[in-house]
């Protein structure tokens, strides 16, 4: 679905090793892939049956506690249903080489346009900059230490009274560590699309602009013939541009802009706007697109057979969290955004952010806040006329009621999955609600939403404008999750090739 190896919708077993992600790995000759839980294969799945059988979804929490002897049962056949896989075959891998230990003045996490705008900044004016890029093929800026392919997994709250106080975990590729110890930290890890609650929306076929673009890189043929774009913003116009004879039409929650209607007009795709999408039907893949006109309008069905979600960009908030930063949740993103003061620093001193987790709207080439950050760092102050806006706080943003419009009752039907991780339902959620249990943190006590492996970025955003509706309060106040490490998933062997000589590596870990 994503395409950048964020969510869990792609897990295979290569080689005996289970949850590797397709969309990351690159198979060699000789290699076995094969499906973690589908049997006897993906398309004659007998174990589909459990869809029809219990068409509500299986209590994966509190099923079969009674008699006891069941639950172990219970739960060896949910595991094989989740997708997870068995533990790895031996032999494993080879233990991964010995971590490496950085020092420098400024650490820059993300070597987009904005990180890589304030580490050339930083260079220029003669910090040691190290910069942590997720991506393998990212070009280096010239004077900074760079290391590509590498995530950084944990930012804990720095350590007063140290020369250094940050310290970041991260992780490489090839399952090795990266201990860095910093002075400063400039954040500038961007966002991702997000996810949309509708009935089949876990149906292959179901992708992000993302992950259109990843499964389809320039000069390939999409996976695709027939493609639904949901959105009226500013991710659509790239998708008619690269996919135009593919698409069949596009939706949008609220008002398109009047350049994707120009653009969709000389290629006869219809624009629907202010659309409600009532879900994707298909047995194995999308083969239908059912709309409805907000506001009691009349249905459509639309022949497809992929529905892009390109409606709603989102942060990566969570190192923020985990270095003790303070969070506000801005109305027209629908999302969390680190407090930055006047000089462009967040709460934590030493912290700053860059680019979309900043919440900075793109200013064409996506640099003027990573020079920004930079400045902040300098201790220069901020020239607010050169800084691009960020998302406003206040202005009502377009997903609020339109799921508020969706989750009436006249447009309930079909199987709402909100964590397609976990296979937490909507009805799980409404009915803990119901019960009297308020808040996000609560509810995922309660059904488990949010804790599967992408670790919420594909249910949170919309689980709490779900809570919104419920508890009829802002989402604001339904709160957010304990972020806790890693970032993303880590392989323990990675963890314990740590360098062991660093008089901080435990407290790091």
């Amino acid at each position: 679905m994503c395409g950048v190896g964020a969510c869990s919708q792609c897990l295979v077993r290569v080689n005996g090793v289970p949850n590797v992600r397709a969309c990351e790995y690159e198979p060699a000759e000789g290699d076995r892939i094969e499906t973690e839980n589908a049997w006897p294969s993906p398309r004659w799945d007998l174990l589909g049956a459990f869809d029809l059988l219990l068409p509500h979804g299986l209590d994966t929490l509190h099923g079969f506690r009674r008699p006891a002897f069941a639950t172990p049962i219970y739960q060896r056949v949910v595991r094989r249903l989740a997708g997870y896989g068995r533990l790895p075959d031996p032999p494993s891998f080879p233990a991964p080489a010995a971590g490496e230990r950085i020092q420098a003045d400024v650490l820059v996490i993300g070597g987009g346009r904005s990180g890589r705008a304030a580490a050339a900044r930083l260079v220029a004016e003669g910090l040691e900059t190290v910069v942590l890029d997720r991506a393998a093929a990212s070009p280096p800026v010239e004077g900074a230490l760079w290391r590509p392919g590498t995530t950084v997994t944990f930012l804990p709250r720095p350590s007063a009274g140290r020369p250094r106080p940050f310290v970041a975990v991260a992780a490489r590729r090839d399952r090795s560590s990266v201990l860095v110890r910093a002075k400063e930290v400039v954040v500038a890890i961007g966002g991702y699309d997000g996810p949309l609650l509708f009935p089949g929306n876990d149906r292959p076929g179901v992708m992000t602009a993302e992950g259109a673009g990843a499964l389809a890189p320039p000069g390939s043929t999409p996976p695709f013939h027939r493609a639904l774009v949901f959105g009226g913003g500013p991710r659509v116009l790239p998708i008619l541009e690269r996919f135009g004879p593919q698409i069949e039409a596009v939706a949008a929650p609220a008002s398109v802009r009047g350049e994707i209607a120009e653009k969709a007009a000389p290629l006869e795709v219809p624009v629907y706007p202010r659309s409600l999408l009532l879900g994707a039907s298909g047995r194995h893949r999308v083969r239908r697109a059912h709309l409805r006109t907000r506001g009691g309008g009349g249905p459509t069905d639309v022949e497809v057979d992929a529905i892009i979600l390109a409606h709603r960009r989102l942060p990566n908030p969570q190192l923020f969290y985990q270095a003790g930063a303070r969070m506000e949740w801005r109305r027209e993103a629908g999302a969390y955004f680190p407090v930055l003061g006047p000089d462009g620093a967040t709460s934590v001193p030493g912290l700053f952010a860059a680019g979309t987790v900043g919440g900075f709207v793109s200013d064409g080439d996506g640099s003027a806040s990573g020079r920004a950050a930079a400045d902040a760092v300098l201790g220069r102050p901020w020239a607010a006329a050169d800084l691009p806006p960020r998302v406003s706080a206040d202005a009502l943003g377009e997903l609020e009621g339109y799921y508020r419009e969706l989750l009436s009752g006249r447009h309930r039907r079909g199987k709402w999955i909100l964590c397609p991780c976990e296979d937490v339902l909507l009805h799980e959620v409404e009915e803990a609600s119901a019960h009297g249990f308020r808040g996000i943190e609560v509810i995922k006590r309660m059904t488990a939403v949010g804790t599967g492996l992408c670790q919420g970025r594909y249910c949170l955003p919309d689980a709490l404008l779900v809570l919104a509706v419920l508890e009829s309060r802002p989402p604001s106040e339904v709160g957010y999750i304990t972020q806790r490490p890693p970032f993303l998933p880590t392989r323990l062997d990675t963890l314990a090739s740590l360098p062991d000589d660093d008089p901080v590596a435990p407290e790091a870990t």
